[in-house]
């Protein structure tokens, strides 16, 4: 049976304020308890604030406002989930979930959600557990992580299992700054820049660090300048990524080289661009200059106007 905190806890402390209360309540009852909650209901407490008048109703209400009090106090265990609260352990396996639930108690230490139908992990999943340690999602369908999705797990955190799933790429940005023992075995991973650097950062468990196994891979360094065909799955398929990485594998090698390529098809592209400009701007002044030189040359010349003048006065 599935136990909340609003099962017998809540009926416990209010029997407990009950008690307390009984002195000063006029009915003459006896407090209903967990075992004989219908006998105490039968055996005249209902039928004695029936007969009692108004001022026995409203003891009854009070009572009934306490129980009420108390079901609002306690926070509730998600549905589909087992609750243990003196240990902080929140149970939700094999429930069929398809998203993280909702509403988890805030003072959860161990949370597992293993074998479920849960697909991605949304940013601040996790965001209101603060005393979170072990966080156990295995057996599940995850292909993604949103951005952030584990940036706000505990700093003392200490285990993270996200093995059996279907993730094939991560970085570093999902899994923010944890060092919790993590496990990512057993995941069709593409093997990558983005994925060597998150293994290099990441405190793999030791046991499973060599079944992180590549289902499809980049081009490396040392591997020839042939790119790999499209939906290959590469040559690095089905060998362990950290393996890989210690016989001198680098899959960041080549994002670098085409990082820099790709500058310096940039420079030379905007180099282009100048000195074609430049070109431009002096053949431009050439043409004005020359227009202006022509538009020059036709104007009367001031030489020949005297000249012209000095003849006419000679003529007189």
């Amino acid at each position: 049976m599935e136990v909340g905190y609003t099962n017998t806890n809540n009926i416990q402390d209010t029997l407990a304020i009950y008690t307390a209360l009984a002195p000063w309540l006029p009915l003459p009852l006896d407090p209903p308890g967990v075992g004989g909650y219908g006998k105490a209901m039968g055996a005249g407490w209902w039928s004695g604030c029936c007969h009692c008048g108004n001022g026995g109703r409203g003891r009854l209400w009070v009572l009934l406002l306490l129980l009420w009090s108390c079901q609002r106090a306690s926070p509730q265990c998600p549905e589909r989930c087992h609750c243990t609260w003196e240990s902080g352990e929140v149970q939700c396996m094999d429930g069929g979930l398809r998203e993280v639930p909702q509403g988890l108690p805030t003072d959860t230490v161990s949370l597992h959600l293993e074998r479920n139908l849960i697909r991605s992990i949304p940013e601040g999943a996790f965001r209101d557990l603060p005393h979170l340690r072990d966080l156990h999602l295995s057996h599940n369908r995850i292909e993604s992580l949103s951005s952030g999705a584990l940036r706000h797990l505990s700093a003392d955190l200490r285990l993270l299992d996200l093995s059996h799933n279907r993730l094939r790429q991560a970085s570093r940005e999902e899994f923010g700054s944890t060092r919790a023992k993590t496990r990512l075995f057993h995941n069709p991973w593409h093997c990558d820049c983005a994925l060597q650097e998150l293994v290099e950062m990441l405190n793999l468990e030791p046991e499973t660090v060599n079944e992180i196994v590549c289902e499809s891979s980049a081009r490396g360094a040392g591997e020839g300048g042939r790119w790999e065909e499209a939906g290959g799955a590469g040559e690095h398929a089905g060998q362990p990524l950290v393996k890989l990485l210690d016989s001198g594998v680098n899959f960041c090698s080549l994002q670098r080289k085409t990082t820099d390529v790709a500058m310096l098809v940039t420079m030379f592209v905007w180099f282009f661009m100048v000195i074609v400009y430049v070109v431009y701007y002096v053949r431009q002044n050439q043409a004005e200059a020359r227009r202006h030189l022509e538009y020059l040359k036709s104007l009367p010349s001031p030489r020949k106007a005297a000249t012209e003048t000095d003849t006419l006065s000679t003529g007189f």
